[in-house]
C-alpha cells in the first residue's frame, strides 16, 4: 500500500541486488538471539548488533552465533539512539530495523525489500493492513497508536495505518532523514526527544515531511519470546505525544534544513566492540 509520494522519489540508479544492514538493538536480549538470527536471511549484507550495555551475554551470544556480525556500542540510552548508533556504521544499499525481542518475523525482510526495489525510498511496516496484525498488543496500545496515527496524518497529510512500530526499511540515502538530530531535551537531565521508543513516530514524521515515497508493508507482530518488555503504554504514549508537538515546534522555529545526527557526523564517537583476537 503505497501512502505517501508528495515529492517524486530521488532519481537514481538502484544496485540491480541490494546489500541489505539489518540494524538489531539489544538490552539484554541473550535469550532471544538464538531465535531471532536463526531466521534471517542468508543473503544479508551485513548484521549489525547494538548494545545498550547489557548486563546478561547478549554481546557473547551475538559473537557467537555470528561472527561476522558487527557490534555496536551505543552512545546514550533509548531505542532511538541504538538505532542511530547503527545507522552511523551500516554500509548496505538498504537497511532494515528489525527489534531483538522476537516479536518481528526477519523472513518477512523479503517483502520490505520488494517494495523499495519497485519504487518506494521508505518500507514502512504495519500491523493494521490485510496480512498483517499483532498477538502481542493491548487494547489499550491499539487505542492509542489509532488515536496519534490519525494525529499525525491530520497534521502531516499522511495516510498511516500504523504509527508506533518499528520494523521498517529505507535507502541508505535517507539517512540525512531519518537519523537527524534528536529534538531539545525535556529537561536538563532528560533524555532527548527520539531517543526512546518514540523513534518510529518520529521517523514516520520526518519522513513525511521530506516527501518521501511511503509503501506500507503488512507485517505480523509476535509476542517476546524471553524476558520483559521495557515499553509502557501509559509513559511512551504520553511521550510519543509530547514529542509530535516538540518536532512540530522545533521545525517552525529552526525553519533550516534536515541535519543528520551527530553519530552519522562524527563516526568516533560510535564504539564498534571488535571481535578478540
Amino acid at each position: 500500500m503505497t501512502i505517501s509520494a508528495s515529492k517524486p522519489a530521488q532519481q537514481e540508479r538502484q544496485p540491480r541486488v541490494p546489500r541489505v544492514s539489518v540494524v538489531v538493538p539489544t538490552l539484554n536480549e541473550a535469550k532471544n538471539l538464538q531465535h531471532v538470527l536463526a531466521k534471517l536471511p542468508d543473503d544479508i549484507h551485513e548484521l549489525i548488533v547494538v548494545d545498550g550495555h547489557s548486563v546478561d551475554d547478549t554481546v557473547a551470544v551475538a559473537r557467537q552465533l555470528r561472527p561476522d556480525a558487527v557490534i555496536v556500542e551505543q552512545t546514550r540510552k533509548g531505542k532511538g539512539n541504538a538505532l542511530a548508533c547503527g545507522f552511523a556504521v551500516a554500509t548496505g544499499d538498504i537497511i532494515v530495523t528489525l527489534d531483538a525481542d522476537g516479536s518481528a518475523d526477519p523472513s518477512e525482510i523479503p517483502r520490505f525489500i520488494e517494495a523499495l526495489t519497485a519504487g518506494a525510498d521508505f518500507a514502512k511496516g504495519s500491523r493494521f493492513l490485510a496480512g498483517g496484525g499483532s498477538s502481542d498488543i493491548t487494547r489499550i496500545r491499539a487505542l492509542g497508536n489509532r488515536a496519534l496515527c490519525l494525529f499525525v496524518n491530520m497534521l502531516y497529510g499522511t495516510r498511516y495505518s500504523d504509527l508506533c512500530y518499528g520494523y521498517n526499511a529505507f535507502w541508505h540515502r535517507a539517512l540525512p532523514v531519518v537519523s537527524r538530530s534528536p529534538i531539545i531535551s525535556p529537561s536538563p537531565n532528560g533524555a532527548p526527544w527520539g531517543d526512546g521508543f518514540e523513534i518510529e513516530t518520529l521517523i514516520n514524521i520526518r519522513v513525511a515531511r521530506a516527501g518521501l515515497k511511503v509503501t506500507e508493508v503488512a507485517s505480523f507482530e509476535h509476542p517476546r519470546m524471553h524476558g520483559v518488555s521495557n515499553l509502557n503504554a501509559i509513559t511512551d504514549g504520553w511521550r510519543v505525544l509530547r514529542t509530535i508537538f516538540a518536532e512540530r515546534a522545533y521545525v517552525r522555529s529552526q525553519r533550516s534544513p534536515v541535519r543528520p545526527d551527530p553519530d552519522l557526523e562524527q563516526m568516533g564517537s560510535v564504539v564498534v566492540i571488535r571481535q578478540p583476537r
